[in-house]
């Protein structure tokens, strides 16, 4: 772990260069899966003229395929590099939840949160509660879209193709039905979607509130903490 002191400000280095670059294309990833998604499931008005002048929706589901390809990748990339990174990479993947001073932790950041305390605790890597949403949310969340997405789309190329005999050959039976995978797959546009609200909430929260660095440490790797006013 690289830690630099400055007059006032220690900085840490935690995010390393792989990651940053992951977290960055799987939010623009994001923003097109969950956009085209929506559209995908609530199509646009019929709009004038033939349907092959326009190809809209079509436009809308290719745009969607892409992206989800790219989350798929990014998110198998950043489960290799839980493995053979530093220690922060692997805070994604796991809650330590049979540890008393975890729990501690997550409470102390939940009157943080709650403005009920006026000091935030110092945390060089994710805290405890970042933990359990980052994991409960957003790891399984992505887990059941990836396997409820494949699922579906597998169901579209047909028996034979990849994406239906990995996925859609036991995903569609175990939810039930397609209609089931779909609704699945619809639930976990919005688990995400909060889970980003609130990220960006946060982050910008703590680079506002606290004196260590949020949004510019996903951009260098460096955490900074400033000393007490």
């Amino acid at each position: 772990m690289s830690h630099t002191n400055l007059t006032g400000v220690e900085k840490v280095y935690v995010y390393e260069a792989p990651v940053r670059l992951w977290h960055w294309i799987n939010m623009l990833a994001i923003l097109v899966l969950g956009v085209t998604g929506y559209f995908i499931g609530n199509p646009l008005p019929t709009m004038s003229g033939e349907a092959s002048d326009h190809y809209l929706m079509g436009t809308i589901r290719f745009l969607h395929f892409s992206a989800a390809y790219i989350f798929a990748v990014g998110f198998l990339g950043r489960i290799y590099w839980a493995f053979v990174g530093n220690a922060h990479a692997r805070e994604l993947f796991y809650v330590p939840i049979w540890k008393a001073s975890w729990w501690q932790g997550f409470i102390e950041e939940l009157k943080w949160y709650a403005f009920l305390k006026k000091e935030p605790a110092k945390h060089e890597g994710h805290n405890p509660m970042a933990q359990f949403a980052m994991f409960f949310m957003f790891v399984l969340g992505s887990i059941l879209m990836i396997v409820t997405g494949f699922a579906l789309y597998g169901e579209g190329t047909g028996p034979g193709s990849w994406a239906n005999s990995l996925f859609s050959s036991w995903v569609i039976p175990l939810f039930g039905q397609s209609q089931d995978v779909h609704s699945w797959h619809r639930l976990g546009l919005w688990i995400i979607t909060v889970f980003v609200i609130a990220h960006v909430y946060v982050a910008v929260r703590e680079d506002i509130m606290s004196r260590q660095s949020m949004v510019s440490t996903m951009i260098s790797g460096w955490r900074f903490f400033k000393d007490k006013r």
